[in-house]
């Protein structure tokens, strides 16, 4: 199986320079990849301690994000590097100043790993959630550095846990430690004979507190509210367009909206506002208007600034539930201690499926359940402020997983 992976790297490899011709986003996957290690050759020195932390995507980011400045902050003299795996993280971040060097992740080939291990010479590595490349892993363990798997989840349907998963278990024990979100994670592991496993929960839970104390006002926002009570949908999708449309346009309860699609291209979010029927706003428009606070519905077609709407929010719909793209983050509506609704599928979403069961996530699956679960939120005060409570409280007690991983590095590792 080993040797079938590293073919179908190559093979996909070849037609991902085919298909790239013809897609934005595989363009960039592609072209970025073209001076990964020119761009390490000419910014890390052989002298310099490397630590290099890897995250496939946005989401991962955020994720890790809290290790990664604690680390920073324990080892100053050390030259951090950060690889992403898709555009769609590598693209935002890429002129951050949260690492010293950030660059794509070349392709799990043997040729490539070993070339980028030569020019980073990592004495620690931290892969978050998700990622497990085997040639990287093989590599790593062969060199004998020091390398964790942070946030990660396990579940019984994963290649693993098969019975020809024996291969990319291999690949498991490569990892020095694995800190995983729970229990039955765990019991996965060991059930392989994996026990070198710490149960950290989400370090996600500590960037979304961190949240709490920064600064989260935006003054458009402050004068289109009004203080009135506001319901803000984000990272929405058609599918939960088809929810959400004919409930902000039927609605007499004095209150107002903020949307914040997922996709912002100029089509959508003009397809968005004609479908609406009441007052609307788009982000990019505010400063042709004196008086926001006229508006009923605010559309948010930028990027970077979800999270401090969230802080504006009475109640919060989150997106990606109704359809097959995929949940979006609960935890950064939750954290301010309101009611959030979501839609119909979010199986694999740990966070959601413990606050679903807890009540502080209502799922619904039609246009009639979402009626009615905003018309009870927005009627009886009392039911809104309990639900709100269940996710303010289950975030809080959550919040620690940054600081069980940095107590382990701090007794194991001596950089």
């Amino acid at each position: 199986m080993y040797f079938i992976y590293n073919i179908l790297v190559y093979i996909a490899s070849f037609f991902l320079r085919i298909v790239a011709l013809f897609n934005t986003k595989l363009g960039l996957f592609v072209s970025g990849r073209k001076t990964v290690f020119q761009t390490l050759a000419d910014q890390i020195s052989a002298n310099d301690k490397v630590i290099w932390f890897h995250t496939a995507s946005l989401g991962e980011y955020e994720q890790g994000l809290p290790v990664l400045e604690a680390l920073k902050e324990n080892y100053p003299n050390h030259t951090f590097v950060l690889t992403f795996f898709s555009p769609s993280g590598y693209e935002v971040k890429k002129d951050s100043a949260v690492a010293d060097v950030i660059t794509y992740l070349p392709l799990d080939t043997k040729a490539n790993v070993r070339k980028f291990l030569k020019l980073v010479h990592p004495e620690l590595v931290v892969f978050v959630k998700y990622e497990f490349w085997p040639n990287y892993l093989a590599e790593l363990k062969k060199q004998q550095i020091h390398t964790i798997s942070i946030s990660t989840i396990f579940r019984p349907s994963q290649v693993f846990f098969k019975f020809y998963g024996g291969w990319m278990q291999k690949s498991l024990h490569a990892f020095n430690h694995i800190f995983v979100q729970d229990e039955t994670s765990q019991q996965l592991l060991k059930n392989i004979n994996y026990t070198s496993v710490t149960i950290s929960g989400d370090t996600r839970f500590d960037r979304v507190l961190e949240i709490l104390e920064r600064d989260n006002s935006l003054s458009f926002i402050e004068e289109f509210k009004n203080n009135t009570t506001s319901i803000v949908i984000g990272s929405s999708w058609s599918e939960d367009e088809a929810i959400f449309v004919p409930f902000v346009n039927a609605s007499t309860e004095n209150c107002k909206f903020i949307i914040a699609p997922h996709n912002i291209k100029s089509q959508e979010i003009e397809k968005l506002k004609k479908s609406i029927s009441k007052s609307t706003v788009l982000f990019s428009e505010m400063e042709q208007h004196s008086d926001l606070s006229q508006f009923d519905v605010f559309i948010i077609d930028t990027i970077g600034i979800l999270t401090k709407v969230y802080s504006y929010a009475d109640i919060a719909y989150v997106g990606g539930g109704m359809g097959n793209t995929g949940l979006h983050n609960t935890l950064e509506p939750a954290v301010f201690g309101i009611p959030v609704v979501i839609g119909k599928t979010y199986t694999g979403f740990k966070e959601a499926e413990d606050l679903v069961k807890l009540g502080g996530v209502l799922s619904i699956k039609s246009q009639i359940a979402f009626e009615n679960t905003m018309i009870r939120l927005l009627e009886d005060a009392n039911f809104k402020d309990a639900v709100g409570k269940i996710n303010h409280d289950y975030v809080h007690a959550n919040g620690n997983a940054s600081k069980i991983i940095i107590e382990y590095l701090s007794k194991k590792l001596k950089l």
